[in-house]
């Protein structure tokens, strides 16, 4: 039972103060992984603020759409057709989300898919910070294998009992999330929390502010799921600084090999996930997202290799690798550490 499970672990008596006040443990199956991909299936636990569960949620979602990996999430067409829609859904969503940190494994994923579905609906996420497991794994120095959810269960003897479901996922994760936020109190270590900006505008069609539609399969973690949509992000949104990588640069990214932490990455051109969260998505991994291409840059990800950007340009005159953003996707999965 989660609400049995690590019942020995200890909790410190000063809990930090600047600590949040409650969690949204999240977890979503989706169409895709692009711009136009939509929920399917949401789940929820609400934790408070030592990590204990409240209440827990879990819904179908119809996407008005082919629901897309079948074989990974198991909801086939049938199964979805008599589900709400993502509007139907979207107050008592927001009542689980409200006021507490998201919480999730790859947070920036779950966060764009739900900030999207709630454009879409012409409202908007109650949600203003969220933290990524991944993320506080590493801050905890957490020996995995790699920085798969299975990986994390099996460090606090989580069962994990169906896969890519979104009710069990989310449960396996607030069942790791204790422990690790636990941990994090008696250690006095600073959450590693990322702010959350909600879109203001919706379309599925091809937005100006973003360009052209990018060319190329499958979204940034694999082959399905299209391109387009578009969005308008807040305008009052700051341009920001990201903090400087903490890992020396290997090197170089090898072909058939595993991105390492410290390796800079730099990004050409129009892609199917917003470039914001995608860089999001590369820095939570550990590397270093670079705004130019040099001689030390280790990777350019681009959807048009034979495009005539500066960044491609030099990119052939260096000899960087270059990779799509669907393979970028896959490599994210599984980042080796800098001390590996």
């Amino acid at each position: 039972m989660l609400e049995d499970h690590m019942t020995t672990a200890s909790s410190p008596t000063e809990w930090p103060t600047a600590y949040p006040q409650g969690y949204a443990v999240v977890d979503v199956e989706t169409t895709g992984l692009a711009r136009d991909d939509r929920i399917i299936s949401a789940a929820v636990y609400r934790l408070d603020a030592r990590g204990e569960v409240e209440d827990h949620w879990y819904t179908l979602v119809n996407p008005e759409r082919d629901p897309g990996p079948v074989w990974i999430h198991g909801l086939t067409s049938d199964v979805l057709a008599g589900a709400p829609l993502f509007r139907d859904v979207a107050e008592e969503f927001a009542a689980r989300l409200d006021g507490r940190v998201l919480v999730a494994h790859n947070a920036v994923f779950d966060w764009q898919m739900i900030a999207r579905e709630y454009a879409r609906a012409e409202r908007e996420a109650p949600v203003r910070q969220r933290l990524c497991t991944i993320a506080l794994a590493k801050e905890l120095a957490l020996p995995l294998p790699n920085h798969k959810l299975e990986s994390l269960a099996a460090h606090f003897g989580v069962v994990q009992q169906r896969a890519h479901h979104a009710l069990d996922d989310a449960r396996v994760l607030a069942e790791a999330f204790r422990p690790s936020l636990r941990a994090a109190a008696a250690g006095g270590i600073r959450l590693p929390l990322l702010e959350c900006r909600p879109l203001t505008e919706w379309t599925d069609r091809p937005a100006p502010l973003i360009g052209q539609q990018a060319s190329g399969s499958g979204g940034a973690g694999g082959g399905y799921g299209g391109y387009g949509g578009g969005y308008r992000p807040s305008s009052w949104r700051p341009s920001r600084k990201r903090p400087a990588c903490p890992y020396p640069n290997p090197g170089r990214y090898e072909d058939g090999r595993r991105l390492k932490q410290g390796m800079r990455v730099a990004f050409s051109g129009d892609t199917s996930v917003e470039r914001e969260l995608l860089e999001d998505r590369a820095t939570e991994a550990g590397l270093h997202v670079a705004t130019s291409l040099s001689r030390v840059t280790s990777l350019l990800v681009t959807n048009d290799p034979d495009s005539h950007t500066s960044k491609v340009v030099k990119a052939r005159q260096f000899g960087t690798p270059v990779v799509d953003e669907a393979a970028f996707g896959q490599l994210l999965r599984d980042v080796e550490g800098a001390d590996e």
